[in-house]
């Protein structure tokens, strides 16, 4: 962008509307969180089921770090 001079702010704003926006969710991806959710849960679960087994693989053998 070339700008030779600087924008004064009523340059700016002269297209602005202060109508408040509607919330779509289909455009604006409502269920995003909720997709995220459930692969946090599910990741946790698998994490406690690998947790699980990790021990009992290891069953009396101490892990020295």
């Amino acid at each position: 962008m070339n700008n030779d001079k600087a924008l004064t702010l009523e340059e700016m704003l002269k297209n602005y509307s202060p109508e408040p926006l509607e919330y779509d969710p289909e455009i604006d991806g409502g269920d995003e969180f909720l997709v995220r959710e459930q692969l946090l849960k599910k990741k946790e679960e698998l994490k406690d089921v690998v947790t699980k087994l990790k021990e009992k693989q290891r069953e009396a053998r101490k892990v020295r770090r």
